[in-house]
């Protein structure tokens, strides 16, 4: 363990050729909301706008000095960890070949080639990653390469601990709780790993998706499992199967200390850092913040929550929006069955609150019926207007269905 810390600190001093460290920032809204110091380790602001960097440079850099002739990387990825590997080849003067699915945002690739300009070349390849991944990983072979895992790598694990190193001199004292978001299990174990020995009397709490919770599945069972369905939402920590390494450094946290955040609840989260904050954060880069909310006990703790990043392309900000009034109970969607005769609508009309917005309205008139299909979206101000409206059309004997929560029809109606 003492051979992990110093290695970690000979990793933390390399990587202030890139950048310096990390913010760590109290939070005074979050502190007065939870009644407790709320400290922010913002991985957002490094040159890459996440942490992956850090892991991504420390296994290139250890790779180089095992084999000096090593002069190429190549990996897999339609995120973070292409944007790491590509600005480190840069730094470095290697070449870099990134694999991502053809079906990566063209944002994404743009910002990837930004980083990297002309050392690394990206190949669209596969619409599903594991295709992708098999793809790169066949080429890699042949090509004499050195693969760099996302998380599933022990110089990887060290780099992403560097978090870890910063933010405990940052605060100068051990904090009560740190606060973990989880995908592969790079970040989490780094951290972990380090500051148990650095800071033992710190606990951990570990943040997933709901829809990607494969920690918390693993640990359940004792071993990683692949998650047979997975939420791609948050996709900084969408992932099906947690590392074998990282597993094994928190194989001995318990399912307790995991917390699996809903994907709808973190927009909200996401939506009141932006509106309140003015900081922007991935969906992944918001789930330590979000859990927050439902860790008992955190009056008059001091508590380091790590934003692992904030990647986040604005075109996904209406569907945040939407997915946090979903979550809110302010936006519902319905299939109403409405009368085929004049004045049919206007009787509907007349059963909506002050506040309620009609935010989606299409309806399928057909001759042969006596009743019509009416798609419609209703926003309101407060989920007790809902109610309401739902108790007037029950009244009125209107038949109606809500699907909102109704993942089929939701996908293709909404």
């Amino acid at each position: 363990m003492e051979n992990f810390v110093a290695s970690v600190r000979q990793a933390e001093i390399a990587l202030r050729d890139l950048f310096e460290p990390t913010p760590l920032q109290r939070n005074d809204h979050l502190s007065a909301k939870y009644g407790a110091e709320i400290w922010l380790k913002r991985e957002d602001l490094t040159p890459v706008r996440s942490y992956k960097l850090r892991g991504a440079f420390n296994a290139m850099r250890k790779a180089m000095q095992t084999s000096p002739d090593l002069a190429h990387f190549v990996c897999a990825s339609a995120g973070n960890h292409a944007q790491g590997m590509a600005y480190a080849c840069r730094h470095f003067g290697t070449r870099g070949t990134i694999f991502m699915p053809v079906t990566t945002p063209q944002q994404k690739i743009d910002k990837t080639r930004a980083f990297g300009g002309d050392a690394v070349e990206i190949r669209l390849t596969g619409d599903y990653f594991d295709q992708t991944l098999a793809s790169a990983k066949d080429y890699c072979a042949k090509a004499g390469a050195h693969f760099l895992s996302p998380f599933d790598d022990p110089d990887i694990i060290e780099g992403q601990a560097t978090v870890a190193a910063e933010m405990l001199d940052q605060l100068g004292r051990a904090p009560d709780l740190i606060v973990l978001p989880v995908g592969g299990g790079g970040l989490s174990a780094g951290v972990s790993r380090y500051a148990r020995t650095e800071a033992p009397d710190a606990g951990f709490v570990f943040a997933e998706p709901a829809g990607g919770a494969s920690l918390m599945g693993a640990l359940s069972a004792g071993e990683p499992v692949t998650l047979e369905r997975v939420d791609s939402f948050v996709d900084g920590a969408a992932v099906a199967r947690i590392g074998d390494l990282p597993f094994a450094q928190l194989s001995g946290f318990a399912p307790g200390d995991v917390i699996a955040a809903p994907e709808n609840r973190i927009c909200v989260t996401m939506l009141d850092l932006l509106n309140t904050e003015g900081i922007v954060l991935e969906p992944a880069g918001a789930l330590a913040i979000d859990v927050l909310r439902d860790i008992p006990d955190l009056a008059g703790k001091t508590v380091i929550c790590v934003c692992s990043g904030g990647n986040f392309d604005f075109e996904r900000l209406p569907e945040v929006k939407e997915r946090a009034q979903r979550f809110a109970g302010r936006k519902r969607y319905f299939i109403l069955q409405m009368p085929q005769r004049p004045g049919a609508l206007r009787d509907f009309l007349e059963l909506l609150g002050p506040d309620d917005d009609i935010s989606r309205f299409e309806y399928l008139k057909k001759s042969a019926r006596n009743f019509g299909s009416v798609l419609i979206g209703i926003e309101t101000t407060d989920p007790a207007n809902l109610r309401h409206l739902t108790d007037a059309l029950d009244r009125n004997g209107l038949r109606y269905r809500d699907i909102t929560d109704d993942p089929i029809l939701a996908e293709f109606l909404i």
